[in-house]
C-alpha cells in the first residue's frame, strides 16, 4: 500500500517559496519596495545552487581576452569540454609501432591486437575569485549619465578578476610545461656555457632544435619560448642566415620564419609577467615563462578523440560570473562579484616532446 504521509523536508523550501511569492506581489503592488536582485536571492536559498549565475556577466568572463601575445595557455594545453569526472588514456609507446602478424588465412582468424594502455580518472579543479562592489558605487554609476558603451562597476570587477584567474592559469601552465619532470629522460637537454644560445659565436639553436625535433616518436608540431629565449632567438646569426639564404648576421627573423625553418605549425612566445612578492611587499616582477623552450606535439583535435598528445585542459562547463548580495559590508552593503571556471590541466604523454632547459644564460 502506498504510504501517503507528508515528507517533512518540503516544508522549508515550500515556506521559502511561498514567502518569495508574497514579496513579489507586494513588491509589485508598491506595499514594499525592496531590491529585485535581494527577493531572487532569497528565493535561490532552498535550491542547490547558492550561486546565482549572471548571464550577462558569464557573457564578459567567457569573452574576456588579454592580449594575443601575453596568454599562450589555452594553446599550448588546449581546453576540451567534457564531465567534471573524466578519464583519459595514457598509451604504452610500443603498442602503436610493433606491427603484428596481418596477413589473414582463407578460414583463419585476424591477429587479435591487445593495446596495453593504462585508463586515469581524475576530476576537474574548480578555480575562482570573489570580489565586494558597494551598492554605493553601483547606484551612484546608475544615477549619473553614461555612454551605453562605458562598463559597469560590476562589469569591469568581473574583467579584473576573470584575468588574475587567467593568470593564475597561465602560471599553472608554464610551470607544468618547462619542468624536466614532465618529460622523458631522453627528450630533454639542459644547456650550459657555449651551448647556451645566447653565445653568438659558438652556439647554434636551429641545428639543435632540428635534431630535437627527430627525437620524439611523434614529432612536435608546436615551439614554446619565453620571451627572453625568443629575444636572443630572434637575433641569432645563424638562424637570421638560415632564414634569408644569405650571409647577413644583422637584423631578426619573425616567428613565421622559425615555423618554416622547423617546419613546425606554430610558434608561441610566453611574454606574461607575474608578481612573485607576497602581498603589501614591494611588487618583484618575474617572466611566467622562463628560460627554457619547448618542443610539443599539441592536438585538440587529439585530445577528444583520446588519442596521444603531450597535453590538453579538461573543462567543466564555462567560465562563470555572478553576483551575490552582502548587506553586511559597509553602511549600505554591496554585491559579492564571483568569477571562476573549473579545469584541469593533464600531462598525457610526456614523451611527444622534447626539452631545453637553461636555454640562455
Amino acid at each position: 500500500m502506498r504510504n501517503h504521509s507528508f515528507d517533512r523536508r518540503l516544508i522549508v523550501p515550500a515556506l521559502l517559496m511561498l514567502t518569495t511569492c508574497a514579496l513579489l506581489i507586494a513588491n509589485l503592488c508598491g506595499v514594499l519596495h525592496l531590491p529585485w536582485d535581494q527577493i531572487g536571492y532569497l528565493g535561490l536559498a532552498g535550491t542547490t545552487t547558492a550561486f546565482p549565475v549572471n548571464p550577462e556577466l558569464s557573457a564578459i568572463a567567457i569573452g574576456w581576452r588579454n592580449r594575443d601575445v601575453d596568454m599562450i595557455a589555452d594553446q599550448v594545453l588546449p581546453r576540451v569540454i567534457g564531465p567534471k569526472k573524466f578519464a583519459y588514456t595514457k598509451y604504452t609507446q610500443a603498442d602503436g609501432y610493433t606491427v603484428p602478424a596481418t596477413r589473414v588465412g582463407r578460414k583463419s582468424d585476424p591477429t587479435m591486437v591487445d593495446f596495453g594502455g593504462t585508463l586515469v580518472y581524475d576530476e576537474c579543479v574548480d578555480w575562482g575569485l570573489d570580489d565586494l562592489v558597494p551598492n554605493d558605487e553601483i547606484e551612484a554609476f546608475n544615477a549619473m549619465p553614461h555612454p551605453a558603451s562605458l562598463v559597469s562597476p560590476q562589469a569591469k570587477t568581473v574583467s579584473l578578476l576573470t584575468g588574475l584567474v587567467l593568470l593564475d592559469r597561465e602560471i599553472r601552465v608554464a610551470n607544468l610545461v618547462f619542468n624536466t619532470s614532465n618529460f622523458s629522460a631522453g627528450n630533454q637537454a639542459t644547456l650550459s656555457g657555449t651551448s647556451q644560445w645566447s653565445d653568438f659565436t659558438n652556439s647554434n639553436p636551429l641545428d639543435a632544435m632540428l635534431v630535437a625535433l627527430d627525437v620524439p616518436l611523434i614529432r612536435p608540431n608546436t615551439v614554446v619560448l619565453g620571451q627572453q629565449v625568443w629575444t636572443k632567438v630572434r637575433q641569432h646569426p645563424r638562424l637570421i642566415q638560415a632564414a634569408n639564404a644569405s650571409a647577413q648576421t644583422g637584423g631578426a627573423i619573425t616567428r613565421q620564419d622559425l615555423a618554416d625553418l622547423l617546419e613546425v605549425k606554430n610558434v608561441l612566445v610566453g611574454t606574461g609577467f607575474q608578481n612573485t612578492a607576497k602581498k603589501g611587499q614591494t611588487p618583484t616582477y618575474a617572466r611566467v615563462w622562463g628560460k627554457y623552450a619547448a618542443l610539443l606535439f599539441v592536438s585538440e583535435d587529439q585530445a577528444n578523440a583520446d588519442q596521444p598528445t603531450y597535453g590538453f585542459t579538461a573543462q567543466f562547463g564555462q567560465r562563470v560570473a555572478g553576483t551575490i548580495p552582502d548587506q553586511r559590508k559597509g553602511l549600505r552593503g554591496g554585491q559579492i562579484v564571483r568569477v571562476g571556471e573549473s579545469v584541469k590541466e593533464v600531462i598525457a604523454a610526456n614523451d611527444a616532446g622534447y626539452l631545453f632547459a637553461a636555454a640562455i644564460a
